[in-house]
């Protein structure tokens, strides 16, 4: 038996795997329902995962549009094109219907609105006064502020990685003169060829969205979240100086804005992952948006552990085999940054 803390994209993706091959599986959620929130772009890795463990295709593409294209553009004129990989963009609340529907549509037990506020490192669970029944795997993929993390590694937390992210949705589908089914970057540069701040949009016959970073102080907590646009236009537009119609026929048709503080969690000295409770997704290893593979990464988190749990093997050692991935990976794209650049 299994027992999953939150119930994101990898707690959700997890429980339904398991409980669609004959694992009993419960999920403990905070929120009451599903959470609405930005947008995301999953890869082909990504989605041959999700159809590796049971998520419809079809259902995918319900809630998805297609991504023709990544393309990067700064001031001086230089693009940078990316036709790879067969990617799709999701309004991250879609995504997690999606994969709510494939888990519920199995015996997963999904318990929304009930935080876990207390755990051991034996995998004891209480929330509030009430202790929570556990079972023998306590999967902790309850995302960057994990409870488990502070619990298990407390001198590990989640660290500013120097940039807010703001997402926007607008309240009509906008179709600006650049290309559709593409997500375009505008990037301004500093003196060493890295971008201070990027602003982005993807726009077809039935949605528009946007998001921008800015480099700047961490925000406070009040300022975090669902809010509306308000004051924000000024530094969105000095931000994208070279752009400015553009942002500026996007802000016009937005009401709210989701804003966050980028943040990474150090994974490099990280304690080996130990039953009975294994970290995964943010809680483990979330990056800043700026790599655009966080989602992914978490997908591939619960298929491995999924692959591990069926087969009786051992989801500690799936996800030191994760962590090996990742922090390959990453090494691998900072390499081809500094060529880059």
């Amino acid at each position: 038996m299994v027992t999953i803390i939150g119930g994101g994209i990898a707690g959700t993706l997890l429980a339904g795997a398991l409980a669609r091959n004959g694992h009993p599986v419960t999920v403990y959620e905070s929120q009451p329902a599903v959470g609405a929130g930005h947008f995301l772009a999953l890869d082909d890795r990504a989605q041959a995962a999700l159809a590796q463990l049971g998520v419809g295709i079809d259902r995918l593409h319900r809630a998805s549009y297609p991504l023709t294209e990544l393309r990067a553009a700064d001031r001086s004129g230089t693009i940078r094109s990316d036709t790879r990989a067969e990617r799709r963009l999701y309004l991250r609340a879609e995504l997690i219907r999606a994969l709510t529907e494939f888990a519920t549509g199995t015996t997963a037990d999904i318990r929304f609105g009930t935080p876990v506020t207390e755990l051991s490192a034996e995998g004891e669970l209480r929330s509030g006064a009430n202790q929570l029944p556990a079972d023998d795997v306590v999967i902790a993929a309850d995302g960057i502020d994990s409870l488990a993390r502070r619990t298990l590694e407390p001198e590990r937390r989640a660290e500013y990685s120097g940039q807010i992210i703001i997402y926007g949705i607008t309240t009509r589908p906008i179709q600006p003169s650049t290309d559709p089914s593409v997500l375009h970057f505008h990037r301004q540069l500093d003196d060493d060829g890295r971008p201070v701040s990027t602003f982005g949009h993807f726009w077809n016959d039935e949605i528009s969205v946007w998001f921008t970073r800015l480099t700047r102080e961490p925000l406070a907590l009040p300022g975090i979240g669902s809010q509306p646009l308000g004051g924000w236009p000024e530094p969105i537009l000095a931000g994208a100086k070279a752009i400015p119609e553009l942002v500026e026929t996007m802000l016009a048709a937005t009401d709210t804005v989701h804003v966050s503080n980028a943040r990474t969690v150090p994974l490099a000295d990280a304690r080996p992952p130990q039953a009975p409770v294994i970290l995964c997704g943010d809680a483990d290893h979330a990056i800043t948006p700026a790599a655009g593979v966080g989602a992914r990464d978490a997908i591939e988190d619960a298929a491995a552990l999924a692959e591990a749990i069926t087969s009786g093997g051992s989801p500690a050692a799936a996800m030191a085999e994760r962590r090996r991935q990742i922090l390959d990976e990453r090494a691998e794209a900072a390499q081809m940054f500094r060529s880059a650049t």
